[in-house]
């Protein structure tokens, strides 16, 4: 049984309007390529575009019952198919990095706010999301415990690993930032030891600091790539299959995700106490 995934590697336009337009078509170009779900990069509403005045940034934030995620509701509905829509969410005191999933019936089923937002740079005009959230999505032939991590959560190997504890078999991941081999191995990573397909949905190259490379890796190793597409740097509407039984057996033998924990020994993990010896200024790649 596989789930075939459309990663909407496109340009936004230049307001919320346009977006609701050009995600819109994406959408049914995702259907027609046989999609069941589909999924934004991050941040779609406004492009990733984070102005760092705060009336500004407030004035671009949205409701998540607002009417752009209401049409991706009814889009979904109307396509019978599963859509993550990426968005600026309003919020006290600032704004959040958003993603929320409607399932092939229009059903909210997922609603996840960004946790480790980038605080050094531009996203220090943000809140941060409280938690990391599975839901099940019924995609017709069966069903699929999600979860979602956006961006550089992916580089936190603990955002992943509750994804896996509370069930997660598919991690769906937007993003906005270049995939070069160092991150794209840190996602390789992160399905290897959870033994997780992840699922990330990148802007297209030409987009401030972003360069494609979309990518599916299917967490089943066993002597071959996990990496079973990358888009190219182009934009487009690339579809993947991802094989579901594969995956479920490799989790149901193998030796990885929550097999051989000793999670009694972890306690240094959550001592807030406890920082790194780390030190230095940010640089930006």
């Amino acid at each position: 049984m596989n789930i075939r995934i459309a990663f909407l590697q496109i340009f936004p336009g230049d307001n919320l309007d346009e977006n609701i337009e050009l995600g819109k078509n994406a959408c049914i170009e995702a259907k027609e390529k046989g999609a069941d779900i589909a999924l934004f990069p991050e941040m779609w509403s406004e492009g990733y575009y984070l102005p760092q005045d705060a009336d500004r940034i407030n004035y671009l934030a949205i409701d998540k019952d607002s009417a752009f995620i209401e049409d991706f509701r009814k889009l979904a509905a109307k396509l019978q198919m599963a859509i993550g829509i990426t968005f600026l969410e309003k919020h006290e005191p600032k704004p959040l990095n958003s993603v929320i999933f409607f399932d092939r019936e229009g059903e909210e089923i997922l609603h996840y706010s960004k946790v480790h937002t980038c605080a050094f740079d531009l996203e220090k005009v943000l809140s941060s999301g409280e938690d990391f959230y599975t839901a099940d999505l019924d995609f017709g032939r069966g069903t699929v415990k999600i979860g979602s991590m956006i961006c550089f959560d992916r580089e936190f190997p603990e955002s992943a690993r509750i994804l896996m504890l509370k069930g997660a078999e598919l991690i769906l991941a937007p993003n906005a930032c270049p995939m070069e081999i160092n991150r794209l191995s840190a996602i390789r990573t992160r399905a290897y030891e959870n033994m997780v397909a992840v699922a990330t949905c990148n802007y297209p190259e030409g987009h401030p600091d972003c360069n494609g490379h979309s990518t599916l890796f299917d967490g089943v190793p066993w002597g071959r790539d996990m990496c079973v597409f990358e888009a190219p740097g182009e934009a487009g509407v690339y579809v993947a299959d991802l094989d579901l039984e594969s995956l479920r057996k490799h989790r149901s033998g193998d030796i990885m995700g929550d097999k051989y924990r000793h999670p009694e020994k972890y306690d240094i993990l959550a001592d807030e106490n406890v920082r790194g010896i780390i030190k230095g200024k940010f640089v930006h790649w």
